[in-house]
């Protein structure tokens, strides 16, 4: 099996792609590629092509970029990074509940000022919504620091470690029933705004928020409006809307607000971290099974 790599070499998935059992060609020749480029450098594509391999979990640049079809089987890298992005997540809640981030600004002590704000996870419980890998990948983290979870996914089926399971269709009815949450769903037309106003209200004025999806499942305009109220206690944001967020943006000058560069997942071992999965994958393909992480065309993920 011919397998293109591009549009660099990278040593990691070259050799996942041997191990696998394919051999590397050029475009023309090959049966699948296995793509870690840009959406706006994705090549036309030879008939022969049977499988792309997309090398990122979040996929929409591609969608948008209109480049996934259903000639052709398309994966991706859902869960392959979970470990990486639930780390950042948990420490995001710490962050927030902790008030590293007012300590790292602070010039003088301010003891008397923070005292009333820090608390602990501890006997807290966080929402996850969009329970998939980042999700179930945060819960035994948050179990050991003492923390409960509800979890949302699209099925509601039960989440193992999770004290309470809600199909998407509910989430409306979460942002009452814990004290932070977690934005961890995938960006389609129906997460759009997932976040809006009345669920910003519906919160506890302690409550944290971390967004590790994508900053459009955040009205950004409604929390600026909360934050700058003290409607919730702060917000962690890895991603924003618009991206990346402009010099000037009220979100820059808010005290409550912790925003990341989109490093949740960090690019130092990105194909490092992916290779097991491309190579089993590889493997699967030769052998007419079912991929990892394949994509559903119709469902934008």
């Amino acid at each position: 099996m011919r397998i293109h790599l591009g549009p660099g070499h990278d040593e990691h998935l070259a050799t996942a792609i041997v191990s696998g059992g394919g051999t590397l060609s050029e475009l023309d020749e090959a049966d699948a590629l296995v793509w870690d480029g840009s959406a706006e450098e994705f090549p036309d594509l030879p008939d022969r092509v049977r499988w792309v391999q997309l090398t990122y979990a979040g996929i929409e640049p591609f969608f948008r970029a209109g480049v996934i079809d259903d000639r052709r089987l398309w994966a991706n890298a859902s869960g392959v990074y979970a470990d990486n992005v639930a780390e950042y997540a948990v420490g995001a809640l710490l962050v927030g509940l902790r008030q590293f981030h007012a300590s790292v600004a602070a010039k003088r002590w301010t003891k008397d000022v923070l005292d009333p704000r820090v608390r602990t996870l501890h006997g807290s419980t966080v929402v996850i919504v969009g329970c998939g890998g980042i999700g179930r990948a945060m819960i035994p983290r948050l179990h050991a620091l003492g923390a409960s979870v509800v979890a949302v996914n699209r099925s509601g089926r039960p989440v193992d470690g999770a004290k309470v399971t809600l199909p998407a269709d509910r989430t409306s009815e979460v942002w009452s029933m814990a004290d932070h949450f977690v934005v961890a769903a995938p960006a389609t037309a129906e997460t759009d705004h997932l976040v809006d106003a009345a669920a910003l209200a519906a919160m506890p004025g302690s409550a944290w928020l971390v967004n590790v999806a994508r900053g459009n499942l955040v009205d950004t305009d409604a929390l600026v409006k909360a934050l700058g109220d003290g409607a919730i206690a702060g917000a962690v944001l890895d991603v924003t809307d618009p991206e990346p967020l402009p010099d000037g943006h009220p979100l820059w000058d808010l005290d409550n607000a912790v925003i990341t560069p989109h490093i949740a997942n960090t690019r130092s071992r990105l194909t490092q971290t992916f290779a097991p999965t491309l190579e089993e994958n590889v493997r699967r393909f030769a052998a007419g099974e079912e991929l990892i992480a394949r994509v559903d065309p119709n469902a934008g993920y």
